[in-house]
């Protein structure tokens, strides 16, 4: 990868820090994602869903109550950028296994968004029924189809584009801060971007430059920014566009987790190797590149196709979907101490604020109506069902 970068670097100059995490992570030849597991014990990262099955209980909850909240829609397509091994679905579709008599006129359909070919096999064996073979076609838009567990059929695409513009909920965990971002440092001549470059003294070796005048990518910052670095990603702002024309469009919601801040984190990119940072510009290709999520330009990305809630931290959101409750049920079903320990393990690390309790954030997209009722006509003298709040995002009440 080093040497690829290079001859890269010597053919056209210096590369902007997106191009470099493109490259690193997502190469065909030899990208990060592309042939290797790296969740998990063993890998560079641990995720929410590998810690707790409760997390992704709560998720599920927080679906069927937008299906509810919205009407209860005959079908809908549950559709998962990155899913990484599959854990956090497998939790999904056990809540609505288990839900099954609110859900049983319901027509549901998985689709799975995914580049990497060696997580897309991890994924399949996670949630598909093994007596039923894989269809597969490298060459359509459709790579992969089977069937889960619970007899839901599953379908996996590389592109958003690809997913069929049906009535959908959209989940995004741990999906957009591996998404390449550019870099901006504030200079005495304005905004330069920060370019990766070969070393003059170490011919082996990258550094960071910063670019001699303007780039393209510097329309990405708004014209009030107040901090001197900051970190911008095109590439985000397609996919929440593309989120927000379905969901105006078809109904539906989005439910979007990751660790992030909302407008006011300057350098927030970093390498993980073997569950510690990394320097990003080592050894590309061995370690996980990423950066902090800016919910502030997810939000401005929408361009108020659809309504945002959030962000909030995920402490706050998990108490809110009754994490509290489910821990309780979780442990007094059970007398092994290693599984009692193992849920409250699980629930510190979900919810302390000094592990992941406040660096990850909750962010929905959902349809202008959903919190304003259908008829905008109404006047005062009819009262008009006020919608119910989005699950989450307030306080959990009890009946």
């Amino acid at each position: 990868m080093l040497r690829h970068l290079i001859y890269k670097i010597k053919s056209t100059g210096p590369i902007t820090v997106a191009e470099y995490m493109k490259e690193v992570l997502t190469n065909p030849a030899k990208g990060y994602y592309m042939n290797r597991d790296m969740l998990g014990e063993e890998g560079d990262f641990i995720t929410s869903p590998e810690i707790s099955q409760m997390f992704g209980e709560l998720l599920g909850i927080w679906f069927i109550s937008e299906w509810i909240a919205a009407g209860k829609n005959a079908a809908f397509q549950l559709v998962e950028l990155g899913p990484g091994k599959g854990t956090l679905l497998g939790d999904i579709l056990r809540v609505f296994s288990q839900l099954g008599s609110l859900l049983k006129n319901c027509d549901i359909s998985l689709h799975l968004v995914e580049v990497s070919q060696k997580l897309s096999e991890i994924q399949a064996l996670t949630l598909t029924e093994e007596k039923v073979p894989l269809e597969r076609n490298a060459e359509s838009p459709v790579y992969m189809k089977g069937v889960t567990k619970s007899g839901i059929p599953v379908s996996w695409y590389r592109d958003l584009q690809d997913v069929p513009k049906e009535y959908s909920f959209y989940l995004a965990h741990e999906f957009f801060d591996v998404l390449p971002v550019h870099k901006f440092q504030k200079t005495p001549h304005g905004w330069r971007e920060v370019l990766v470059d070969i070393d003059p003294q170490v011919s082996d070796k990258l550094r960071f430059v910063l670019a001699p005048c303007a780039t393209p990518a510097e329309a990405f910052i708004q014209n009030d920014e107040t901090r001197d670095h900051v970190e911008v990603c095109p590439e985000a702002g397609v996919v929440i566009q593309e989120l927000s024309q379905r969901i105006s469009l078809t109904g539906g919601a989005a439910l979007i987790a990751d660790y992030g801040h909302d407008g006011t984190k300057t350098d927030t990119f970093r390498g993980f190797c073997g569950h510690r940072l990394h320097d990003v510009l080592t050894a590309p290709g061995t370690a996980d590149l990423t950066a902090d999520v800016d919910f502030s330009y997810l939000r401005r990305m929408s361009q108020g196709k659809v309504a945002s809630l959030g962000p909030i931290e995920q402490q706050t959101f998990l108490r809110n979907m009754g994490i509290d409750v489910r821990l309780k049920i979780l442990l007094d079903k059970t007398d092994d101490p290693s599984l009692r320990q193992q849920l409250l393990q699980g629930y510190n690390m979900l919810m302390n604020p000094m592990k992941m309790g406040e660096r990850f954030n909750f962010l929905a997209l959902v349809p202008h109506q959903r919190l304003h009722g259908r008829n905008h006509q109404t006047n005062a003298r009819q009262s008009k069902p006020s919608p119910s709040p989005v699950a989450g995002f307030g306080e959990l009440a009890w009946q």
